[in-house]
Order: C-alpha cells, then structure tokens, then sequence
C-alpha cells in the first residue's frame, strides 16, 4: 500500500510532462492498476467478427490509450441490453434495431460506434437460387430473432410473405434435406459449414441489397457517456485500430479468441477473416473515406424509416438520442490504400 501511494504522484506527473510511452515503460504493472476499466461484452462466443477487439487487448492498443479492457463473450443464454443496463458491462457488441427499439421504451441506451458498414447477415440458398428475387417460392427458416429484424425487411423488398416462413433452430440439417428451403445464416459460419458438408450453395449478403443496420455497433449506457466520455473516445479508437490491424495481421487476435473459445480453430478463423475482407464489412462503405468506425445520420435515418414502414418502431419515436456521432466522427482511421486496391 505505501509503495503504491508514493508511485501514484510520481506516474501522474511523469504522463503530463513525458507521455504514456516513457510511463508504460517506468511502471510496467503499477500503471495497470491506474489504467480506467472498462468491460466489454461481445455478441457471441469468440470469433473473426470479435477480432478487432481481440487485437487491441493482444497489440496493447488498449493499454496504449491507458485502458484496462475485459472482453466478455456472449452467447445464446446473455442478454446483452440487460448486462449493459444492470451496468455489468460498459460497453456491448449489439445491434441497430435493438437500439432503437430499447429507446422507444425509454432505456438510456447509445450507439457510440459501429465496427461493420453492414449487417454480416445474409440469406443461405441452393444453387438454382440465383438471388433474393428468386426467394417467392421457397420455404424459408427465420429465427425468433429474425422475425423482428431481417424478415420483415425481406417481405417488404421482394414480396414474401408469412406463411413461407419457418423456425431455423441453427441447425443446418432441415436446409440440407429440403431442395426448396432458403435459410438465414452467416457468410462466415453457416455458409462454411454448407460448403465443408459438401454442399452447392449460394449466399446473398442483405447489405448488399440495401438493408441498412450498421454490424457489432458499440452501444453503451448514457450516463458513461455524461460521466467518461473521454474514456469512451479512448475505447472506440483503440478497437478501431484493432480493426484494421487485424485485418494486416490476425494471429495475435486468433489466439486469443481460441482461447476463449477452444471450439474456434485456425480454418474457420481464417475463413472469417477472408469473409470479412470480401465483403468489406470493416472497411466499405462510408469507412472507406471517412473511417473505420463510422456512423452517419443518413443511416441511421434509413433504419429508422425501414423499421416504422414495417411496423418495427412507432413513427413518434425519439429516436436521435439512440446514437452519438462523436466519438467516431474525427477518428479517420483509414483503411490501408494496399486494403483497398485488393478490394
């Protein structure tokens, strides 16, 4: 305890007048009991699409920005928006439509960030479908989760309908056994799996056709935002960082998400990665000349807007104080010119 009081002042001085660097490397541990915490509670188990996280905690981009940084995973049995509102978690991966619809019911909710320029969703098809156009004859496996997302997108941009509609129980067997049967999925996990069963399938990225969620938004509470907010600047550019050094390079991240995650090997991995980057969910869209991390209001406006056409969120709804531009607004982490040339 006396050695820890009498380092505090000394470290505090040495960050005003010589930098985080030059103190990282005078106090090495001490400093960590300094840095401010901040939990971190992610979509799913461990994965590719949680790799800019990971790579900020593996390169030290956290501990740069003087941050103390838990990644937590979530799963089918978390639910995330509780965690963050019981304040377990300060900060969580999450998603557009939940924001929103959490502000309609008054919860103090904020987007401060979003790592994907789109939903990573997509549909899952057999070969003879040759876009989603094609879908007004099939049977289609929609999760609880997805009646009140994508589906009501879907039936209201090429006219489906409810009865074609299923339960997926992320359980690819029903889709395998059934020629007419499209389902929803992920470019990087379902459609790896189709493909390694041996099957010919098609995918459609929703993106692609103008749904218009951001992926993995950063969501926090408002009274971090009013009571830390440079701890928040902090965080978010630190994991977009992450984000485009995992991209360069994601073996430091990938270890640490097998970790977590032992059911995570190297050729899914890699897989999610190149899904990644092929779709350019990270680096596309408005990331590609504003950077990485970047919200606009035109976007969320369109969520907004599809979510009352499809009667997602009522038209009264306040729904700007759902996001907050600022803590991505000036960041300009662009994407390596190689990063986009291969693209």
């Amino acid at each position: 305890m006396t050695h820890r009081l009498a380092v505090l002042p000394v470290a505090s001085f040495v960050r005003k007048t010589l930098g985080r660097s030059l103190l990282l490397a005078l106090f090495g541990s001490s400093l960590a009991q300094a840095n401010d915490k901040v939990v971190l509670l992610t979509s799913w188990y461990a994965q590719a699409e949680h790799g800019g996280f990971y790579q900020a905690v593996a390169e030290g981009l956290y501990a740069e920005e003087g941050l103390d940084v838990t990644i937590r995973m979530g799963g089918p049995q978390v639910n995330g928006m509780q965690l963050l509102l019981n304040k377990q978690a300060d900060v969580i991966v999450n998603y557009d439509l939940q924001v929103l619809k959490s502000r309609e019911q008054g919860l103090p909710v904020v987007a401060i960030g979003a790592a994907f320029q789109g939903d990573p969703q997509g549909m899952l098809t057999h070969a003879d479908v040759q876009g989603l156009d094609d879908l007004g004859d099939k049977k289609v496996l929609v999760s609880t989760s997805g009646q009140t997302t994508w589906w009501p997108w879907l039936k209201s941009q090429y006219g489906l309908s409810d009865a074609q509609a299923r339960p997926y129980t992320f359980n690819l067997q029903p889709f395998f056994a059934d020629a007419d049967t499209a389902q929803q999925g992920y470019a990087s996990s379902e459609l790896f799996q189709a493909l390694k069963a041996g099957k010919q399938v098609n995918f459609y990225l929703f993106a692609d056709s103008g749904y218009p969620p951001y992926g993995s938004t950063l969501v926090t509470r408002k009274d971090v935002i009013d009571e830390r907010p440079e701890v928040l600047q902090r965080f978010v550019k630190a994991s977009m960082l992450g984000w485009k050094h995992y991209l360069a390079n994601p073996a430091p991240a990938n270890a640490l998400i097998k970790q977590d995650n032992p059911s995570m090997d190297d050729e899914l991995l890699d897989w999610g990665v190149s899904k990644l980057k092929e779709y350019r969910l990270v680096e596309g869209g408005d990331a590609a000349s504003q950077g990485i991390g970047v919200m606009t209001d035109a976007r969320w406006q369109a969520t907004r807007d599809f979510m009352v056409k499809t009667g997602l969120l009522n038209d009264s709804t306040d729904w700007k104080p759902a996001y907050d531009t600022r803590f991505v607004r000036d960041l300009n982490i662009l994407p390596d010119a190689a990063s986009q040339a291969s693209n």
